[in-house]
């Protein structure tokens, strides 16, 4: 008799990151930086759990001045071994993480930081309710004061 390992499924952990499952439309500030300048932004999210539903794969386009000014691509999973949420973050400027984003829940708040040769990045995931979120990228040089890069409050597209 041949014993088959069954294949692993989803945990309650990657289960939750569903919650940002949809299309969003997106109000957005971006803060003055050394990459751009400041100013409101409007972003388009769509995202998707996928891939047996371990992971939330999470697309962005942020308009500003009537044109496309920035755009993204994340992918959000649990790490069973870590126990802790990762995110693996792309964006048009061509930066990438030498590793992910990793962190955890802090009540209705997803908080992940990520460290890079330029600096810490964190990035906070509020759910507001079923139709709404917010979410905040902040910088830091040294993982202990931390500035917003980019905040905005997400609305789920019926």
């Amino acid at each position: 008799m041949v014993d088959h390992l069954a294949a692993p499924t989803p945990l309650e952990e990657h289960r939750r990151l569903a919650v940002f499952a949809g299309e969003w439309t997106g109000e957005e500030m971006v803060y003055p930086s050394r990459w751009t300048a400041g100013g409101p932004a409007t972003s388009h999210v769509v995202a998707r759990m996928d891939l047996n539903g371990f992971y939330l794969i999470q697309d962005t386009r942020q308009t500003r001045d009537g044109k496309e000014a920035f755009a993204t691509h994340g992918v959000f999973t649990y790490d069973r071994d870590d126990r802790t949420y990762k995110l693996f973050w792309h964006d048009s400027l061509g930066y990438y993480s030498p590793a992910p984003a990793s962190g955890g829940w802090a009540g209705k708040s997803l908080v992940l930081v990520r460290g890079s040769l330029r600096g810490n990045a964190r990035h906070v995931y509020e759910v507001v309710d079923n139709d709404n979120y917010t979410m905040k990228i902040q910088f830091s040089p040294d993982a202990e004061g931390w500035a917003d890069v980019l905040t905005g409050v997400y609305r789920r597209i019926h």
